[in-house]
């Protein structure tokens, strides 16, 4: 596909960089990129993208523009409010760049479409906010053979990383169960306004370098950032041939076997107490020898508000890691949340930071409030 000279002009700072140059740009205008969620990430993502001159660009996504969105995903403003988010954004990257084609593709992702919809494009980014279809999308481009580029937002941090088929590990790889439901999501925990624009455009830069072949991808490698303390961080991993997508002997062959895996309950990895048992623990220590165990609640700090055990302590989830030093070696802790599964996270996390005793307590405080204390307050 040779260039305009509008296309020339449109482009000339691109031209004038060797590594891209019009051969370069060719290639983009040529390209097919599919951007899954317009959301806080799929907005800067699909803004560069589609100002890059990327030829034909996709873009799924079901919902609609809410006056919450506006903090974050800048392809909409206020008169988008209540319009469907892949029509609104179609319109507005035409208007950016009346070179490209863009499609919108107006559909909620699901095992049953996913392949057709993903098999028609060159690269996939990863703008999703649910784990299980960060999954599904990974599944795909695997038994797709595509590249994929997947990034996530919490609070105030965000990661980011690069599949590519044959050369390097799948999200799987690196995240064997998926966890849907134990993390908080951004209308639950929050998130900084500005932190998608800088992973969605971390997204798009990704995307651009595999289309060109320029440069290294973050391919084995989970990039990192965080808002507060203004840090970046990279962490290295390997493909595991265990894996059960893209292992020596995948389990997942077909996307029904990935939503199978999605939907299935997580099994519990770590020892658990139920409510009974905790009470028990709980008046044991107040009149004996027996140490005291710790009891953290992971839950977010509203929640926490709303309702506690006496004497717990809030440790969020996602300020876990980074606080894992607060917590007692070898005394031993007990995990809380609502429902029994963020806790388990907490526990395989503080295990693997060397906190030897751990649990946690089974069914949360939905199971507390139901057997031992019903005027607890469960958010």
């Amino acid at each position: 596909m040779t260039l305009s000279a509008a296309e020339r002009e449109r482009y000339s700072r691109h031209l004038l960089l060797p590594e891209i140059g019009a051969a370069g740009q060719e290639r983009l205008k040529a390209a097919r990129v599919l951007v899954v969620g317009a959301g806080g990430l799929g907005s800067p993502a699909s803004l560069y993208l589609a100002a890059a001159g990327v030829g034909t660009l996709g873009i799924v996504d079901h919902d609609r523009v809410d006056l919450s969105n506006l903090q974050r995903q800048l392809l909409f403003d206020t008169t988008s409010v209540g319009a469907g988010k892949a029509v609104s954004a179609q319109a507005r990257l035409q208007a950016l760049n009346n070179e490209i084609n863009v499609v919108a593709h107006a559909v909620e992702l699901r095992a049953a479409n996913a392949l057709e919809l993903l098999g028609g494009y060159d690269c996939i980014v990863d703008g999703s906010d649910r784990l299980d279809t960060r999954y599904l999308v990974n599944d795909a481009c695997v038994l797709l053979g595509r590249p994929l580029v997947s990034a996530a937002i919490h609070r105030f941090e965000g990661q980011a990383m690069t599949y590519l088929p044959g050369q390097g590990p799948c999200y799987r790889c690196l995240f064997p169960e998926s966890a849907a439901g134990v993390a908080p999501n951004c209308a639950e925990a929050g998130v900084l306004g500005v932190l998608p624009g800088m992973m969605g455009a971390l997204q798009a830069t990704e995307a651009i370098k595999l289309l060109l072949n320029i440069g290294a991808p973050l391919v084995g490698r989970l990039m990192t950032y965080d808002a507060l303390a203004m840090e970046w961080h990279e962490f290295r991993f390997r493909r595991r041939e265990d894996c059960a997508v893209c292992g020596v002997a995948p389990t997942i062959t077909t996307l029904a076997d990935s939503a199978a895996s999605c939907a299935a309950d997580v099994p519990a990895r770590w020892p658990r107490v139920n409510a009974g048992e905790l009470r028990q623990l709980l008046g044991a220590a107040g009149s004996g020898p027996q140490a005291a165990p710790t009891i953290v609640d992971v839950r977010e700090v509203h929640e926490f508000q709303a309702g506690h055990l006496d004497g717990s302590v809030n440790i969020p989830l996602g300020d876990l890691s980074r606080r894992v030093g607060e917590l007692p070696t070898q005394a031993p802790v007990v995990f809380v949340c609502r429902s029994g599964r963020r806790s388990q996270t907490a526990c395989e996390l503080s295990a693997r930071a060397g906190v030897q005793r751990v649990a946690d307590l089974e069914g949360g405080l939905l199971a507390w409030a139901a057997t031992v204390d019903s005027s607890i307050k469960v958010a």
